[in-house]
């Protein structure tokens, strides 16, 4: 088993640090300028670049990061190794400059390596093991966290800086962890659920929402004050500590939301941050819209509410709070003023509700009975998986002007004319479709492996 694990962890990584999202759109770029600010030691302000980003804070005379900060800290190891790589180019007046470009590109493929992908990667490994716990089936595991991590957006969010992937791998995480410490009542998973919760939090500050849910029940499961007060403390020092810190380097004082100071935004006055009311009409658009609907750029999305009905006729409590902790992300999204993400493929504020629902992969592939229930699992897991290499390999935030983004740009123009981003061309010059060519050459093997290393059985 754990060859399998560590199969399915570099499977994944591979995958996502492969392909690559563009360095210098605003939600990247605007991370990436706030740790090299920092490692510059200018405080986190990035009036040097604020030209090139519409993403922005603005607070008295100086320009700052306008998200929360957990990404950028995280990325803080990769923008100081990668300044030993390169020189520094002059900042251009634009962002169609080459050599700034790529510069920054370095950074952001270093801090996908080794942020992203790895949580992802983590994300992966920790389903599989909670679902072959829950469902008893190793098979239903290896679906769920190829599912999880291949066959949905999580993989081409996995490619940037943005928090939607994190938070939907920490969600997971936590889920996992908590599970494991109510079985075996030991602190440090209680302590490691606290973290990935809190953590969740500091890198998208809307994931105290649902993450809240997955606290509730993770409460129940600890019981012991001890096991409790241990995820309590380590999840105030994950989120408090690192968000205090850069708010008193940066702005001097403890408490400040990078929110508060965004520029060129009006609809982020409205309601708290932008968010509003829950609305029916946006929350059908986020599921099934041609622009932005989940379900077509993750089919496999459909047969993950039948798993959660089946997971909750053994495990009710589980399945109850993955569900609403699901719902309430995605009420989140249907509530806020910007709801559709601009720039995006497919729903991205909707991700983090992929992590709550991926357990029910596992525990539908686990109650199938006849051989055409696998056959079609398997062809919807198939189809996800294309989508999503699609995707990832052409680009994950395409323009908001689009219909149908994934027949146009991504298929009929981005794959058509060879506008992908994959390690290879981006650092050697080969043809995209040489980069695609040769991730399929180590990806497929690996898949294989993969598959054969599963112990023979359900």
């Amino acid at each position: 088993m754990a060859r399998t694990r560590l199969l399915l962890f570099v499977l994944v990584w591979l995958s996502c640090v492969w392909f690559g999202s563009w360095a210098l759109n605003p939600n990247n770029s605007t991370r990436t300028f706030a740790a090299i600010s920092l490692i510059d030691g200018q405080r986190g302000r990035i009036d040097d670049y604020q030209r090139l980003t519409i993403d922005k804070a603005q607070f008295d005379s100086h320009v700052y990061l306008d998200k929360a900060p957990g990404m950028t800290l995280l990325a803080l190891p990769a923008a100081a190794a990668a300044d030993r790589l390169s020189t520094r180019p002059p900042i251009p007046d634009t962002v169609w400059d080459p050599a700034f470009e790529h510069w920054m590109t370095e950074r952001l493929r270093l801090a996908v390596a080794t942020v992203s992908a790895i949580l992802t990667a983590l994300a992966a490994v920790a389903l599989y093991d909670l679902a072959l716990r829950t469902t008893g089936s190793a098979s239903g595991a290896l679906f769920a966290a190829t599912a999880f991590a291949l066959g949905t957006p999580v993989w081409g969010w996995s490619t940037t800086l943005f928090g939607h992937a994190p938070v939907a791998d920490l969600f997971v995480i936590a889920t996992w962890v908590l599970w494991r410490a109510g079985e075996e009542r030991t602190g440090r998973f209680a302590a490691l659920a606290g973290a990935a919760l809190g953590l969740a939090v500091l890198i998208e500050f809307q994931a105290v929402l649902a993450g809240s849910v997955v606290a509730v029940w993770g409460a129940a499961r600890l019981r012991t004050p001890r096991l409790l007060g241990i995820a309590a403390a380590a999840g105030a020092a994950t989120l408090i500590v690192p968000f205090v810190a850069y708010n008193m380097i940066a702005f001097g004082t403890p408490v400040r939301l990078g929110y508060q100071g965004v520029v060129g935004f009006a609809g982020m006055n409205e309601g708290l941050f932008g968010l509003t009311v829950p609305s029916l009409a946006v929350l059908s658009e986020i599921i099934v819209g041609l622009r932005r609907g989940i379900v077509w750029v993750a089919p496999i999305l459909i047969v993950a509410p039948f798993g959660l009905w089946q997971l909750g006729k053994r495990q009710r409590g589980m399945a109850a709070m993955l569900a609403v902790a699901a719902i309430v992300v995605l009420l989140v999204n249907s509530a806020y003023v910007y709801w559709d993400g601009g720039h995006s493929t497919g729903p991205r504020h909707a991700i983090p509700a992929i992590g709550l629902l991926a357990l029910g992969f596992a525990a539908f592939w686990a109650q199938t009975v006849y051989w055409w229930e696998r056959a079609f699992a398997l062809v919807l897991l198939g189809l996800s998986v294309a989508i999503n290499l699609a995707i990832a390999a052409a680009n994950i935030t395409t323009p908001d002007t689009y219909r149908f983004p994934l027949w146009d740009p991504i298929l009929k123009t981005d794959w058509a004319t060879g506008t992908l981003r994959t390690l290879p061309s981006d650092f050697l010059g080969w043809s995209p479709f040489a980069g695609v060519a040769l991730y399929l050459i180590l990806a497929i093997p690996l898949a294989v492996l993969l598959v054969r290393s599963q112990p023979k059985g359900p």
